[in-house]
């Protein structure tokens, strides 16, 4: 069986925030989408950090989420994924760092996301076979 990779089963038309975005914005982008993270990408589409629900619940109630940016309150250390990264090593990844997305980056642009989501997916579409 070949090993597939996150290039076969990432999202494409991924959701993106903007630094410069409120935090009251981002909010309201993540409840649209019923999504809990998005990665924060600047004018040229690079990625410069992830805003999560976790991120935005222990900022804005300690400060005011309408004059908070996201860039304030993103995470800006934030690990990526090559396409070619198999689906094994997201699986594995996700689920020792608790993670629910992985960014996948190509030249320094979002291409993808995979989520836990998708892997489950993936995980459906192997065990099915049998």
């Amino acid at each position: 069986m070949k090993l597939r990779t996150a290039r076969d089963i990432m999202t494409t038309a991924v959701i993106t925030a903007d630094p410069d975005m409120l935090l009251t914005d981002v909010i309201k982008l993540l409840l649209r989408w019923r999504i809990s993270g998005v990665p924060v990408v600047d004018a040229t589409g690079r990625l410069v950090g992830v805003i999560t629900e976790h991120d935005v619940m222990n900022f804005a109630f300690s400060g005011n989420a309408r004059d908070t940016r996201v860039s304030e309150a993103m995470t800006k250390d934030v690990t990526v994924f090559p396409p070619d990264t198999p689906v094994e090593a997201l699986a594995n990844w996700c689920a020792s760092k608790r993670i629910r997305r992985a960014p996948i980056v190509e030249d320094g642009r979002v291409v993808g996301i995979v989520s836990r989501h998708d892997i489950l997916r993936e995980m459906n579409r192997v065990y099915d076979r049998f």
